[in-house]
């Protein structure tokens, strides 16, 4: 069973920062891809930023300049750094993986793993 555990969520004020981060024990992250993906209040969820295995990373075109995902292997995280924060930035955070080799990884597919999510909230 994989395990996502997420935490740094929280409120700022417009133009604020968050940092995010996924923890994802007991499995080798060069044979998923891990991403992140958010819901706003009335939205569908989507996809905001992901990386493969092999380290090719993703980012939707809103966050993309704003937000920075990195990875740190040696202790199993995903870390999502989002700068310049807007209140089109709230909602659910969810941290999603998926055990396939990707050399791109999509914000649109299917992906079997998700944490219980971490709320983000932007005050204008």
């Amino acid at each position: 069973q994989v395990q996502l555990v997420e935490s740094g969520g929280g409120s700022v004020q417009s133009g604020g920062s968050l940092r995010l981060s996924c923890e994802v024990p007991r499995i080798n992250m060069r044979r998923y891809d891990i991403g992140w993906f958010r819901q706003a209040p009335g939205k569908g969820r989507e996809g905001v930023s992901c990386i493969t295995g092999n380290g090719w990373i993703n980012y939707k075109d809103s966050v993309r300049g704003r937000f920075t995902l990195s990875r740190d292997t040696s202790k199993n995280t995903v870390y999502l750094q989002m700068n310049s924060l807007n209140p089109e930035d709230s909602g659910v955070y969810y941290c999603v993986a998926a055990n396939r080799q990707s050399s791109q990884c999509t914000l649109n597919g299917r992906y079997d793993h998700w944490g219980q999510g971490t709320q983000v909230t932007v005050s204008s």
